[in-house]
């Protein structure tokens, strides 16, 4: 028990569903409760005869399917720690994910498999096709419930830093649990909802989409979509109750056309991953007047930390709300202490959604997990989340600034200093910053400023770019400077370039 809420191994997670009730549907076919809690079993049995060791990574690379939505808790009740991988990423970014987690077994899509090249794949790692994982969840042998320790690891889900390569977040069986049940408990999820997930379920936000439909009772549509047309065509064609969003998608569907019919289906919209403007906020409301708006605050490091009521959106657009379940959300000054009302100060979250740190990675986690502030209930560690923030005398949240140096673009979190590696590995680039700025329809955009070179050199780095990074880290544009500003130690002055260049 967690504040009053048992709190069982992930893996048990569509025990809670009607057996006879639809659980997922999609393009890969129909699963009621029972018949997932089988193919679960299956896939896990599957896992478990390749002799790993207790507690080794398990990577999944695979289509928005069956499989990917059963890897979180498959791994888990095998014994592993499940490491999913951005369908976006490219192989360099994959390699380091292999060989940080010290992955023991990938299972990926044909194509990702054959895009990687050799030393991209630690010594000892299995390859293994997602074609054979669905066959296993058909047939064979399966496993029964795991009775692990809701505090032992079951997840890493990796995640840009502000500076270097992506880190993985440990999170447990508790971590996972209790976020469905919060999730579910305040969007009042219910068994005859129907979930539309179309994030991808490497983020916790698009896995979440999962736990807290299940937790409820509910069933869950995957889309991998092409066009925003295909979400609206989902929850025509599925009567779609739920639909989970980060900003760039609902600029995108705003400007569809929804007949009354359709968007009446909609009871719910969430969105995360950036925050919706006012402009937005008044659309959404005017398309979807049956749906509640539930604008949300969170972060990989403690999942999601806050929500603003719908029956609030109206009066306060601009708001991150209140705390969910689980949740202490401080505002914090300098030294720990409490701020007043309306003075800014930096969010500090608490509790039992905060993850179990960094892997392998001491000096980071030592840097965002740090002891609770005095005032927390909770104590223990907490996420200090470099977020500035105010309260006002309601208690509702305000986003004043990021104080580090990181992107967030169409829900993603960019690391400036992946793009600029890969920038100053073509011949000819002295050095090259990447900066974040604002865009009408990603929240921000990537702007990457070169010292060295010719403009001819825009293109080569333009190309090695594709050919190296995902599509959400190319740059909107590319400038080339004579010289960068330098600050007393030598450095490169980037808030000067920042506020020369970082509109």
């Amino acid at each position: 028990m967690i504040d009053g809420a048992p709190v069982r191994p992930i893996d048990h997670l569509l025990l809670r569903g009607d057996p006879a009730a639809s659980a997922l549907n999609g393009r890969s076919g129909h699963y009621s409760y029972a018949e997932l809690e089988q193919a679960l079993a299956r896939l896990a049995g599957w896992l478990a005869g390749f002799g790993l060791e207790p507690g080794a990574r398990v990577a999944s690379w695979v289509a928005k399917g069956p499989v990917a939505a059963l890897m979180p808790l498959a791994a888990p009740r095998a014994g592993f720690i499940h490491v999913p991988i951005n369908p976006l990423l490219k192989h360099r970014q994959v390699a380091h994910i292999l060989a940080d987690s010290g992955a023991a077994l990938l299972i990926g899509t044909a194509a990702r498999i054959d895009s990687l090249e050799p030393d991209d794949v630690p010594a000892g790692c299995q390859l293994h096709r997602e074609d054979d994982a669905a066959c296993a969840m058909s047939g064979g042998a399966g496993i029964g419930p795991s009775d692990a320790d809701p505090q032992a690891l079951a997840a890493i889900l990796y995640t840009s830093g502000s500076t270097g390569r992506p880190k993985g977040v440990m999170l447990t069986h508790a971590n996972l649990w209790l976020g469905a049940v919060a999730v579910a408990d305040y969007l009042r999820l219910a068994p005859d909802d129907r979930t539309a997930c179309v994030l991808p379920f490497s983020f916790d936000y698009g896995q979440n989409q999962l736990f807290s439909t299940w937790h409820a009772g509910g069933c869950v549509y995957p889309l991998d979509y092409l066009t925003p047309r295909d979400v609206l065509k989902l929850v025509d064609r599925r009567d779609i109750t739920t639909l989970a969003g980060v900003p760039p998608l609902w600029v995108q569907l705003a400007e569809l056309e929804w007949p009354a019919e359709i968007a009446g289906k909609l009871r719910r919209l969430t969105n995360s991953g950036g925050a919706l403007t006012r402009p937005l906020v008044a659309r959404l409301r005017a398309l979807f007047p049956q749906a509640d708006l539930y604008p949300m605050y969170g972060l990989t490091e403690a999942f999601r930390s806050t929500y603003l009521p719908p029956a609030l959106v109206d009066d306060h657009p601009d708001s991150m709300g209140r705390a969910i379940p689980f949740a202490e959300i401080l505002v914090v000054r300098p030294d720990g202490s409490i701020t007043d009302d309306d003075e800014p100060g930096e969010l500090v979250h608490c509790g039992p959604l905060v993850a179990q740190g960094y892997w392998r990675d001491a000096d980071r986690t030592a840097q965002r997990f740090r002891p609770a502030p005095a005032a927390s209930r909770y104590g223990g560690m907490a996420v200090w989340s470099g977020d500035t923030v105010r309260r006002d005398a309601q208690g509702l949240l305000y986003f004043v600034g990021r104080d580090d140096a990181m992107i967030k673009s169409a829900g993603n979190r960019i690391s400036p200093t992946e793009i600029e590696e890969a920038a100053v590995a073509v011949p000819g680039v002295a050095e090259a910053v990447a900066l974040g700025v604002g865009d009408e329809r990603l929240g921000q955009a990537v702007r990457l400023l070169l010292r060295g070179g010719d403009r001819g050199i825009i293109d080569a780095v333009a190309t090695h770019l594709k050919s190296e990074l995902p599509n959400f880290m190319q740059p909107k544009d590319i400038i080339v400077l004579p010289e960068f500003p330098r600050n007393p130690n030598g450095k490169i002055d980037r808030v000067a370039l920042a506020q020369e260049h970082g509109a």
